[in-house]
């Protein structure tokens, strides 16, 4: 890990758990816990062998269509039915979702002192009665998955705004890490699909803000405010997700190129100021705000212009991390069978 990497992971941890001790300025923290997760998921992503599977234009397309059926269920759920039966159930299905994300995030940090064979012999177990069904696993991971068990039977049990936070962020670096756009062609219709699907939901009708509100589980970041009619500010996980595999890809093809962060560092201050944008016309007009309506476009703009500038706009749009996948199996297959005869 590199020292840049180790400040950014402390820095996050420190701010994360600030508020318990010290009063800190809600947007500040805000801002810094987002892009230092960004910063964190991104760096984290890039990996010696492509990702296997990588998100299709297709797939980009339909997201936003598969999203609002989501939150739209999801607001119907909390009208008609009792929303401490909804969130029970949300709460066992993160309960098992935060174990996994929590002890995926703990694992690198964990695997540098358990022995070799910890971490690389596997482990296969079948579940009773369904013999066909398996899971996979090492030594490493089950020490891993302590910890982040009896943090989900805190959060479960409290619902604490820190255990919220820290599942969160377990969620956001975990998404940036293993979701892959492929290209940058995906990548921007993803972006313009979801920033229609901000504006749609939040300025033209009240489920957005309605289901946030009401969601008890960790979809959401939550900053302790001096405000006790507002206890606490918020910022949902897809404004730190969505636009940060977007910027991770950033990162991956300046690594791909040889090159030092070039166009990562455009990406992520584009993300940055689209961000601190948000925070400054949602305390100008005091109402919640669509963070994606700011921060695509600050980051495909930020990113557009820089290119532009280095008139590398093709080698950019022929980048496809998903050719890559398959002549790297490719290139793995021939040398099995190069061992083999």
């Amino acid at each position: 890990m590199k020292n840049n990497e180790r400040i950014a992971n402390f820095a996050l941890a420190g701010l994360t758990l600030a508020p318990l001790l010290v009063k800190v300025d809600p947007n500040l923290n805000v801002i810094l816990t987002a892009c230092l997760t960004v910063y964190v998921g991104c760096y984290r992503s890039v990996k010696p062998t492509p990702p296997s599977e990588t998100m299709s234009n297709e797939h980009a397309m339909r997201f936003p269509f598969v999203g609002s059926a989501m939150l739209l269920s999801l607001f119907l759920l909390f009208k008609f039915l009792s929303k401490d039966l909804v969130n029970a159930v949300l709460t066992c299905y993160f309960f098992v979702l935060g174990i996994i994300a929590l002890s995926a995030t703990l694992l690198p940090a964990i695997k540098r002192y358990m022995p070799k064979h910890w971490n690389d012999d596997v482990i296969t177990w079948h579940f009773p009665f369904f013999r066909s069904l398996e899971i996979e696993f090492t030594r490493s991971q089950i020490v891993a998955g302590i910890p982040g068990t009896f943090f989900c039977a805190w959060y479960a049990s409290q619902k604490h705004w820190l255990a919220n936070n820290i599942l969160g962020l377990a969620f956001c670096i975990q998404g940036i890490e293993m979701l892959s756009l492929g290209s940058f062609k995906t990548g921007a219709i993803l972006l313009a699909g979801l920033f229609v699907y901000d504006i749609f939901w939040v300025f033209f009708t009240p489920v957005m803000v309605s289901v946030a509100k009401s969601f008890d589980a960790p979809i959401k970041l939550l900053f302790p405010t001096a405000d006790a009619a507002r206890p606490f500010s918020m910022l949902g996980l897809g404004d730190i997700v969505i636009p940060g595999i977007f910027v991770a890809l950033a990162l991956r093809f300046d690594v791909s190129r040889g090159k030092h962060s070039q166009y990562f560092k455009s990406a992520f201050l584009g993300y940055t100021f689209g961000l601190v944008l948000t925070i400054i016309v949602m305390n100008w007009f005091q109402a919640a705000q669509p963070a994606l309506l700011y921060i695509v476009p600050a980051v495909i703009g930020f990113l557009t212009a820089h290119v532009i500038w280095n008139g590398e706009v093709k080698p950019l749009m022929e980048f496809d991390e998903s050719k890559g996948a398959a002549s790297s199996q490719d290139s793995s297959e021939t040398n099995s069978s190069k061992k083999v005869e």
